[in-house]
């Protein structure tokens, strides 16, 4: 559908001002909503030994066994800091 739209007796800072009221009414609901995308963390394999308090012999064994997912580039093997941190799980006692 296309057609052209008339404003009779509207002024240009009218019209202005009634776009920025209509779109500030959306503002706060966009603004409270808005998460801006973190950038993937990368740690290397010392810093998940820290992090998790575990030996580099544990480190490689889990890394084996697929509990923490190894990602490399250039010879360098990096984890996700998001990957290691979702890997710990809830023990009910």
């Amino acid at each position: 559908m296309s057609g052209s739209i008339q404003f009779i007796n509207t002024t240009p800072e009218e019209l202005l001002s009634e776009v920025d009221k209509r779109l500030y009414k959306h503002y706060d609901r966009i603004e409270n909503n808005f998460q801006p995308k973190k950038p993937e963390e990368y740690i290397q394999g010392r810093e998940v030994e820290k992090l998790l308090k575990i030996s580099s012999t544990t480190r490689h064994a889990w890394s084996k066994k697929g509990i923490l997912k190894k990602h490399g580039i250039g010879g360098h093997i990096l984890y996700k800091r998001s990957e290691v941190e979702a890997a710990l799980i809830a023990i009910n006692e």
